[in-house]
């Protein structure tokens, strides 16, 4: 297969369906897009059917173009991870993996503009965390959740504000910054350095304010991600955690139990903010974010370093500092609900506490004058007449 050929078939699914972010290439199943969530097949003429093993072999090196360190890796591991230029239209974010004997691939579409904060109507504490100038910042939520546009939407306010250096590591380089106010450079996994750890170390001595890591994978890049932190630098980064407490509890469970404590000590000290993300589905069709943030005090601090307790869980902390800008995603599932943005459904079946969702919602159709029950036809039983043993006996009507 020739690159045009390729990309004919690649310009056909992003113009099959609206709001396309990812491109699935799977044997024995049509060419598939995700949009808006879900999947759905794209016709193409002339028709491909359902994929064969061939074709997604060939579709697979026609990416890779020879290259033997993405050739060794896909033969060696089972997996490669790379980029493609679709012109000046798209870029994707490709990985291609073998499964059953055959090779599948997954392109996520990146996007060519970088968004601003405002454009993604992310909450204005962001403004916030940008101010920030040493610590730890995460971002952390599930595969697709938008972790990666968030933090780029962060660097570009940076870039726009500050006239410093910002170095970022990625795998692979996913939204491309010019030069505004700040110098940026950025480094791609394979390319110009093996690994995240290695690269963080070399980064060091490349004296930058700011340093993001595409991803925090093992326990050698935490180790020297809190190291940078500690040495005045701002580390951004992203983690798959769900929420700000399994954050936390995530960055201590990758060391071992003998260095818990000094792990913890450095946590308290290095952290500064967790973003969290969620994507919903949205009322009337599309997706929208759901954010928990949590920052640092005092009482965070304490339990990070001695752990949560009985009514001193990060969601409680996070719960008492919403005045600050904090909020958990229940209580930004109550927000989107007010606003008519989701469903009652979406919020209970993504809440981080049901019944926590659920009496804010009660509470916000109390307010609109709606049911919050579906408990019809009961009655006071006001009248009574006694009945042959003296006691009270209700009259049946």
């Amino acid at each position: 297969m020739q690159s045009k050929d390729l990309d004919f078939i690649l310009n056909t699914m992003l113009d099959s369906h609206p709001n396309v972010s990812d491109l699935n290439f799977t044997v024995g199943k049509p060419l598939q897009v995700e949009a808006s969530g879900i999947l759905r097949e794209v016709a193409i003429k002339p028709a491909l059917g359902r994929l064969t093993p061939f074709q997604t072999e060939n579709i697979a090196f026609t990416i890779i173009n020879s290259d033997p360190r993405l050739t060794r890796q896909l033969l060696e591991q089972g997996s490669a991870d790379c980029s493609y230029s679709l012109g000046d239209r798209a870029r994707f974010r490709v990985n291609i993996f073998s499964q059953r004997a055959t090779y599948s691939l997954v392109l996520r579409k990146l996007e060519s503009r970088i968004p601003t904060i405002a454009d993604m109507s992310l909450p204005k504490v962001m403004l916030k965390i940008i101010e920030e100038k040493n610590g730890m910042v995460l971002v952390t939520g599930a595969t697709g959740s938008g972790k990666t546009t968030s933090l780029a939407a962060m660097l570009d306010e940076i870039n726009r504000k500050k006239p410093i250096h910002v170095v970022t590591l990625e795998d692979p380089v996913e939204f491309s910054h010019p030069h505004k106010m700040a110098t940026f450079n950025q480094r791609e996994m394979g390319q110009d350095f093996d690994t995240f750890s290695s690269g963080l170390r070399a980064a060091l001595r490349q004296a930058p304010k700011v340093i993001l890591v595409g991803e925090m994978r093992d326990r050698d890049t935490m180790e020297i991600g809190m190291t940078a932190a500690e040495t005045g630098h701002l580390l951004m980064s992203t983690l798959h955690t769900v929420d700000a407490g399994s954050t936390i509890n995530r960055i201590v469970g990758m060391f071992d139990q003998e260095e818990e404590q000094l792990i913890r000590i450095r946590l308290a000290d290095t952290f500064r903010w967790v973003v969290c993300q969620r994507l919903l589905p949205k009322k009337g069709g599309g997706r929208v974010a759901a954010f928990e943030i949590m920052g640092m005090n005092l009482r965070v601090k304490d339990a990070i370093l001695n752990g949560e307790e009985e009514g001193k869980t990060f969601y409680d902390i996070i719960t008492a500092a919403e005045p600050f800008g904090w909020r958990t995603f229940d209580a930004h599932m109550a927000e989107l609900y007010a606003t008519d943005l989701i469903t009652e459904e979406t919020a209970v079946a993504y809440a981080s506490r049901k019944s926590e969702v659920q009496r804010k919602i009660d509470k916000i159709k109390q307010t609109r004058g709606e049911k919050t029950s579906d408990i019809d036809g009961l009655d006071m039983d006001s009248d009574y007449s006694k009945g042959v043993d003296g006691a009270p006996k209700r009259k049946r009507r």
